[in-house]
């Protein structure tokens, strides 16, 4: 067993477990069981500049997950190969001066797949970034395109942080509610037309949209998401073992005050948003 991690060979041992409990136990849908025994295609869109924790966060759930249930994953970029987390230097402002972030720490993802190239996908999960904010500027809609060309055939689709401007722009989110980063609201909430954004939330579930607030907000999306999937058998074990404990309110962020959103609710409480799984 050496070289297992301890978050692995727990797992495991769950699995183990599950798998010869009697399915009385579950508590568990008929769909949702019915989940389990399905393979899910899942898809990464990512770009140049991407928010590391969008896509990490909930991918390490997803991982966990992965040992449960059948998933592969493939990452889409515009080209094949590795994509930094640090955007090309760009201006923020039409004649102001150039923002060169080359300095930053620039850890990468590997595209295993164009658009063009992609298989069929049943998740597709949108991050955030600053380098939506270049695409936005170069007039490059290839993140947007490709998600109006899979959004029919996706079975969901999920953004985080500020990826909700792409789904906007790709007309996905028109006559439906979703959210966003709330320090970077007025930025986004532009983007698209007949979209009801909702500054108090965490993250909000309209029909096979997903839309989740800032960075750390997915992992409590994703949690949830897995939830409404699969039922909590599983899903509870994986936050308990990697010792996140998700904030399980979806009408509420608290962040919204921080950032002081327009329209918010000002009377929510600062504390108490999260706690174990199952607890």
């Amino acid at each position: 067993m050496r070289g297992f991690s301890v978050v692995v060979l727990s797992a495991v041992l769950h699995y183990v477990e599950v798998a010869f409990s009697s399915p009385i136990a579950s508590n568990a849908t008929a769909a949702q069981l019915a989940n389990r025994k399905r393979h899910w295609s899942i898809g990464y869109v990512v770009f140049p500049g991407w928010e590391p924790l969008d896509v990490f966060g909930p991918m390490e759930i997803l991982y966990e997950m992965s040992i449960y249930a059948n998933m592969t994953l493939s990452v889409i970029g515009k080209e094949v190969g590795p994509v930094s987390t640090v955007p090309p230097p760009h201006q923020m402002d039409p004649g102001g001066p150039i923002m060169d972030l080359s300095f930053l720490l620039g850890p990468t993802i590997t595209a295993t797949h164009t658009p063009e190239t992609a298989p069929p996908l049943d998740f597709i999960f949108v991050p955030g970034g600053e380098g939506g904010v270049v695409l936005e500027k170069q007039n490059d809609t290839w993140v947007e395109d490709f998600i109006a060309s899979r959004a029919d055939e996706a079975q969901y689709l999920l953004s985080v942080c500020t990826g909700s401007a792409f789904l906007a722009k790709s007309g996905v989110l028109s006559g439906k509610k979703a959210t966003t980063n709330k320090s970077a609201w007025d930025k986004v909430v532009g983007n698209g037309k007949n979209v009801t954004w909702v500054p108090s939330a965490r993250w909000v579930e309209d029909g096979k949209v997903w839309t989740s607030s800032g960075v750390a907000a997915g992992l409590d999306m994703t949690y949830t998401f897995m939830k409404h999937l699969y039922g909590t058998d599983d899903i509870d074990q994986v936050m308990n073992i990697i010792e996140y404990a998700p904030h399980q309110d979806p009408h509420w962020d608290p962040f919204s005050l921080v950032w002081n959103v327009p329209g918010a609710n000002k009377n929510g409480s600062m504390v108490g948003c999260a706690g174990p799984a199952g607890y």
